[in-house]
């Protein structure tokens, strides 16, 4: 997840800097008008939703007739109050405008990679595939490109030369303001995250660069954020509902949907936002998308009450500390359904950052660690892929969490199609089980990393049923 993500990048050599990869921020002031998702009580809208949205002020963006969700805009400070006020409405909600850019840090790498034992001229750096076994997979299944995955981030570099050839364009779209958009300037990638996680999911064999998990399969590009990292509602569902009618396979979804961290239902428009969101996974859940999600990076065991010291991150310098209880959920890692990720690093440990809990984590996968896990074959702890202009290392579960879509892929393509419930099964039971280390967990001062890990080997807060496996889960 980047900025609220933790995503720290470090440039290799060969790479632009991280600098030329973000982009401009959004123009402010462009628009006064706030964006609103709109929940009606059933899962259709109203033949006449867009005049009664434009008589309580608003204009009609988009209908998402199959789950009952519109997005509307109005600059009118009652509109939400007076929409409400239509008996066929359970909820509206404000949920974005412009955001202030965020920022990565940067910090120079090693220009030299060492000798490459399998695949493309950069994977010696690669600690991460060797750790679930992706050199053993690729001599026997390296994906098959009748297999689409949806990376659901912050865009796409399709020109880059280590994921051009596996670019399903027809596929791809831009989420933007809740409105798809397919022309590939509006989904190329001014962040860096998307092509990031892009790569570890399907960077090509080509004799260039890194090789992803499943570097055969096709991935859909669907820009799911802003150009400064902010993963709004409205875009949030778009890109489901995109994933659900496009042939999808996989979906990754590197990211908590913004502005809250936690979405409590007890309060009107977070539960709007939470259930309008609900309804956009479990659709295209309905239409055979797994969907494969990043635990988060805060350090919290989302089993139980937490403190959450961040929301809402939009507008800026707007978060307030607040309890949040079991009935406070992250989107989209708490959905039921949804295969949720937390991250480790060569060391096999839980990376210091990483949430975790049981009942959320199904699995774990190589994020990295560059506080604690520094060995021979990870010297700056982080995992290295794709980005606009070259390659880059950064870690967080938002790295994790496409290794982890890469081996779904990889499962589909060895098995085929098959219910996101099974395919949440074949991974979890593929998976190499792993015991809790010794509690209280703490992997070196500061002790603000201290964490309680609740479960036997075979399914624990920590790693879930273990650190996946691609394979055992692809052959």
């Amino acid at each position: 997840m980047s900025g609220k993500r933790l995503s720290v990048f470090i440039a290799l050599a060969v790479a632009a800097t991280m600098a030329a990869v973000a982009g401009a921020s959004s123009a402010a002031g462009a628009d006064a008008s706030s964006t609103y998702l709109v929940l009606y009580k059933g899962t259709s809208v109203p033949a006449d939703a867009a005049k009664t949205i434009a008589g309580a002020g608003g204009t009609l963006v988009q209908s998402y007739d199959r789950i009952g969700v519109a997005v509307a805009r109005s600059s009118s400070a009652s509109f939400a109050d007076q929409l409400g006020q239509d008996n066929r409405i359970e909820g509206v909600s404000s949920t974005a405008g412009l955001a202030t850019q965020l920022t990565e840090e940067v910090e120079a790498a090693p220009a030299i990679a060492p000798a490459a034992q399998w695949g493309d001229p950069l994977s010696g750096l690669q600690w991460d595939m060797v750790q679930i076994h992706v050199p053993e997979a690729y001599a026997i299944n390296a994906g098959s490109p009748s297999v689409v995955v949806g990376d659901l981030d912050t865009g796409l570099d399709w020109s880059h030369p280590d994921l051009a050839a596996n670019v399903d364009f027809a596929k791809s779209v831009s989420c933007e303001g809740g409105v798809p958009n397919q022309n590939p300037a509006a989904w190329m990638d001014h962040f860096g995250h998307g092509t990031h996680t892009a790569g570890t999911i399907a960077a090509d064999d080509n004799g260039i660069g890194i090789v992803g998990v499943a570097p055969d399969v096709k991935i859909a590009g669907i820009k799911t954020s802003n150009d400064d990292g902010f993963f709004f509602p409205e875009a949030v569902v778009c890109a489901f509902m995109w994933a659900a009618d496009h042939g999808i396979d996989v979906t990754n979804n590197s990211y908590f949907a913004d502005p809250w961290l936690f979405n409590c239902l007890n309060d009107p428009e977070q539960r709007a936002i939470w259930k309008a969101e609900q309804r956009a996974i479990r659709y295209a859940m309905q239409k055979g998308v797994a969907v494969v999600a990043a635990q988060g990076n805060e350090n919290l065991d989302l089993s139980k009450q937490n403190i959450d010291e961040i929301s809402p991150d939009f507008p800026p310098g707007q978060a307030e500390r607040r309890e949040v209880t079991n009935a406070c959920k992250i989107v989209p890692v708490e959905v039921p359904g949804v295969i949720g990720v937390t991250a480790n690093g060569n060391l096999l440990q839980k990376a210091y950052y990483s949430s975790y809990g049981v009942g959320v984590a199904d699995v774990t996968a190589p994020g990295g660690d560059r506080r604690f896990q520094l060995t021979p074959a990870a010297p700056n702890g982080f995992v290295l892929s794709t980005v606009p202009g070259g390659y880059a290392y950064s870690q967080g579960t938002s790295m994790a969490s496409p290794h982890v879509a890469g081996v779904a892929a990889l499962a589909i393509s060895a098995h085929g199609k098959m219910s996101p419930g099974a395919l949440e099964a074949l991974i979890q039971r593929t998976a190499d089980e792993q015991a809790c280390p010794p509690n209280p967990f703490n992997p070196g001062p500061p002790f603000a990393f201290e964490a309680t890990c609740k479960g036997g080997a075979g399914s624990n807060g920590f790693y879930g049923h273990g650190q996946v496996n691609a394979l055992s889960a692809g052959s």
